[in-house]
């Protein structure tokens, strides 16, 4: 009967230590889920902040006194550069500049493939109008499954193959992960769906976890 008491007794306990554990790791686990997405929003900024200023800041100081530079000047020249650039990217002259150097690049191993990626991957965020195919969601049909995609191209257009006129360029980003795959589907498979890119990369993104937040 002793026996039998102090093992309820050691059972009790037992669950006890248990249930304040989880409770403790869930509480944790839900602070960690508030904090962690503004921690690394901020440290993105901050590297993007302090890397504009470690590369404009040593050009300053060719031409002031390094005793009059303030920490913070080389950050305000980067962004007022990158603010004339964009006035006068549609000017003739600079178009005309920028096209020869972009033919130097073109022209060089390696340099030219970076480059290439990289220049379709910023046009995909300008909002100039440029690539407006490049802004539209749609949801894939493949063996009963609706993946959600990007359509890249209307015209499923691939150097050295000839490409049925039906066939589109979708992509299909991975969850959780930087990746995908670019499918050339017929059109009958893809359905244009009213969501925007932001929604929709959220979406997939975090394995259809995110919720979109209403307006009380």
């Amino acid at each position: 009967m002793l026996i039998t008491l102090k093992t309820n007794k050691f059972t009790r306990q037992s669950l006890t230590e248990n249930l304040i554990m989880k409770k403790l790791w869930t509480i944790l686990l839900k602070g960690s889920v508030a904090v962690f997405p503004a921690l690394f929003t901020l440290y993105f900024f901050y590297w993007l902040v302090t890397t504009i200023e470690k590369t404009v800041s040593p050009l300053i100081m060719f031409i002031i006194p390094e005793q009059y530079y303030v920490p913070g000047i080389g950050l305000l020249v980067g962004i007022c550069f990158l603010f004339c650039v964009g006035l006068l990217v549609n000017a003739w002259i600079f178009k005309w500049v920028f096209g020869l150097g972009e033919k130097l690049l073109e022209r060089i191993p390696l340099i030219k493939s970076v480059y290439g990626a990289l220049r379709d991957f910023m046009h995909y965020f300008s909002p100039s109008g440029e690539q407006k195919e490049l802004k539209k969601v749609v949801m894939v049909s493949i063996n009963n499954m609706q993946l959600i995609g990007f359509m890249v191209s209307e015209a499923g257009e691939l150097p050295g193959v000839d490409m049925p006129d039906d066939k589109v360029a979708v992509y299909l980003p991975m969850s959780y992960q930087i990746g995908g795959f670019t499918v050339y589907i017929s059109k009958e498979n893809i359905q244009l769906i009213d969501m925007s890119v932001e929604d929709a990369m959220r979406q997939v993104l975090t394995a259809g976890l995110s919720k979109k937040k209403t307006a009380p």
